[in-house]
């Protein structure tokens, strides 16, 4: 096992995630950011709403193909302020390329049946 591998997690860890897929509304530059990065506004479906997302993607993505995209994020994690922005929701990517490469988002299929709000099963 290599030295920068976390502790193992359980089942029962996973289970108190609540990941979500949702549909990106809008997304724009977070000014004042150290690292670059966008501000999203994400519509997770009626039952969690509009919600805020901090994401440091601007290496793989404009504002423009982000509009529209569905996503997943994780909708219970307390929210962080990042540069003066209130970060409700993780929203969870893949570090490209070993980790050198730019974060690429995770997003479902985009199928009429995958609708903001569906659950990770």
């Amino acid at each position: 096992m290599s030295s920068d591998r976390q502790a193992a997690a359980t089942f029962d860890d996973f289970l108190k995630l609540d990941i979500r897929a949702g549909r990106v509304l809008q997304a724009a530059p977070l000014e004042g950011a150290r690292k670059p990065a966008y501000r999203l506004v994400i519509d997770f479906g009626a039952e969690i709403g509009h919600k805020n997302s901090s994401a440091q993607i601007c290496d793989a993505y404009t504002p423009d193909a982000l509009i529209g995209r569905l996503v997943m994020g994780v909708v219970n994690f307390p929210p962080r302020r990042i540069a003066g922005f209130k970060s409700e929701v993780l929203t969870l990517g893949v570090y490209s390329e070993g980790g050198s490469g730019p974060v690429i988002l995770i997003s479902p299929d985009d199928r009429p049946s995958v609708k903001p709000g569906d659950k990770l099963g």
